[in-house]
């Protein structure tokens, strides 16, 4: 302990005689953000270094350390432990961020990031283990969020800490029914229990070998990775920010730490991050500011839409032969399905609606010309009943110069949460022209101007020309005006003969019932046979 004493002693003062003074009170010796985040709790039985060594102990400046790169790292930055303390000082400093905002942020990151590659049909049930400091204050703020995202999360908290940010997270999730476990009760062999278990033990706070219980909740987390070619299907592991045990720079240096599967780095990539294995990189945190990353010199990737997280790297190359899913789906039965296929599709149609998919309405619509050369898109359904379905098109485009030279066309939708396609043929004839001005009227004014602009499947020679027209007829029309119906523009609709409805089953011995339309004495009706999978 002494020579230990000693060396952070030593190693203090030869930072203090290469720095510029530091303000003498004790709050100012570590920063905000390593202390709230990542070691709330840095208490003197616990192999943490003391927040006010941690932060002011690396001697490595702001150089790039050269090490191996096991990713493709890009133009990404990568911190060191001194940059990343000091860009948190800065953040809670004279930027106004609070702890619970940085935590509530980045607990969003590590559960968006997850749900990009991990989604609930397949990996709903998640396993957070969390630390007793920030990092695991993160990963209580994501299982929240998991769980409102369709997981089933469970939570090991083992050390909990009694600050009200804490317990108020525990309140939070206690409301939500999220069960938390005791490591007693956990089994030795998570592989079965598990789809996800999510490391937010440790952050770049800690230092040494971690202690009890987490040492053996590490060792159990090794166990997985050693064990994997004898499991058929083990939990994947996502690690918040460092892989917990890993040096903040070195890595897992000696070769026997975690290797996750997924890596959610926060603000910008540690270091130890260019040693991370894994398929999945991302980065999360979408709150620096211009005149940090501008500081710092940060390469950042932008990250996309609204999206709380960005893929580092490129995504992991893949044996698509290997791609598949094993269905779990209800049995679809003859006697339980509606006799008439429209209110069939209207019952499917509005279950998926309620399970909260994208675009339900988004169809494959399949065309041939004349020569019979086939194409398809993708198309929005606008409308259904007994006479038919409706799209709307340019009656110029491809698809609609298909169908005047061969007027049948297939529909196909596909609802892949559910384990369901619906497949429909028929002729396809246009609509009233009243229908259409009615419907191409209820459209937000930029789409009815977008029809006037776009010569569907024509040649143009650079997007900027399309927005030219688009802002000269937005300012013709800027008075409110009504804006003509193009006369090339309008609506289709198929008239059904043939309905199709899949429901995925396990060892691809899925459910396909086929309505066909059929006469008999005069009168038409529909048909339903079971098609071989």
């Amino acid at each position: 302990m002494r020579s230990v004493m000693r060396r952070v002693t030593t190693m203090t003062f030869s930072y203090f005689l290469q720095s510029p003074p530091l303000p003498t009170s004790p709050k100012l010796f570590f920063s905000p953000r390593q202390f709230s985040l990542f070691s709330l709790l840095p208490l003197p039985n616990q192999r943490f270094i003391t927040p006010s060594h941690s932060s002011r102990l690396r001697l490595r400046g702001f150089s790039t350390k050269s090490i191996p790169k096991m990713q493709d790292s890009g133009a990404v930055s990568y911190l060191t432990h001194r940059e990343a303390a000091e860009i948190d000082e800065t953040l809670m400093g004279p930027l106004g961020f609070t702890v619970d905002q940085l935590m509530e942020l980045a607990g969003l990151s590590v559960a968006t990031s997850i749900a990009e590659v991990y989604k609930p049909s397949e990996y709903s049930r998640v396993l957070t283990i969390c630390g007793p400091g920030n990092n695991g204050g993160d990963g209580l703020v994501a299982a929240r969020h998991l769980h409102h995202f369709g997981y089933k999360p469970s939570i090991c908290y083992p050390k909990r800490t009694a600050k009200s940010l804490y317990t108020g997270l525990v309140t939070q999730l206690g409301s939500l029914s999220v069960p938390f476990v005791s490591v007693d009760d956990l089994p030795e062999d998570l592989s079965n229990n598990f789809d996800v278990i999510v490391d937010a033990i440790f952050g770049f706070s800690f230092h040494g070998a971690p202690r009890p219980p987490f040492d053996d909740l590490i060792r159990r987390l090794m166990s997985l990775q050693n064990n994997e070619h004898i499991v058929p299907k083990r939990p994947v592991i996502v690690s918040v920010d460092i892989p917990s045990g890993w040096h903040v720079e070195e890595g897992d240096h000696e070769g026997g730490g975690i290797k996750p599967d997924m890596l959610v780095s926060l603000t910008a990539p540690k270091l130890c991050a260019k040693r991370f294995c894994g398929p999945h990189h991302f980065l999360g945190g979408r709150f620096v500011p211009p005149q940090v990353a501008e500081k710092y010199k940060l390469e950042l990737p932008s990250y996309p839409g609204a999206s709380m997280c960005v893929r580092i790297g490129k995504p992991p190359k893949v044996d698509i032969s290997a791609m598949r899913v094993n269905y779990v789906s209800p049995e679809l039965l003859e006697d339980q399905v509606e006799t008439d296929p429209t209110l069939q599709f209207r019952k499917w149609f509005d279950e998926a609606v309620a399970s909260g998919l994208r675009e339900t309405n988004a169809m494959a619509l399949s065309t041939t010309n004349k020569d019979r050369k086939p194409s398809s898109r993708m198309v929005l359904l606008k409308g259904f009943d007994e006479n038919g379905f409706v799209w709307f098109t340019n009656y110029e485009s491809k698809k609609g110069s298909d169908l005047s030279e061969n007027p049948c066309a297939a529909l196909l939708f596909y609802w892949e949460s559910l384990n369901r396609q619906v497949r429909i043929e028929g002729p396809v004839e246009r609509i009233s022209e009243a229908e259409s001005e009615n419907y191409y009227h209820s459209r937000p004014r930029g789409s009815q101007i977008g029809a006037i602009v776009s010569k569907q499947s024509s040649v143009v020679p650079g997007r900027h020309v399309l927005y030219d027209e688009y802002e000269e007829l937005t300012i013709k029309y800027s008075d409110g005006s009504v804006i003509p119906k193009p006369k090339n523009w309008g609506g289709f609709r198929l008239k059904p003969n043939l309905f199709e409805f899949w429901q995925g089953q396990p060892s691809r011995l899925h459910d396909r019932l086929q309505y066909s339309l059929q006469d008999a004495n005069g009168n038409s009706g529909w048909i339903i046979h079971r098609l071989a999978p």
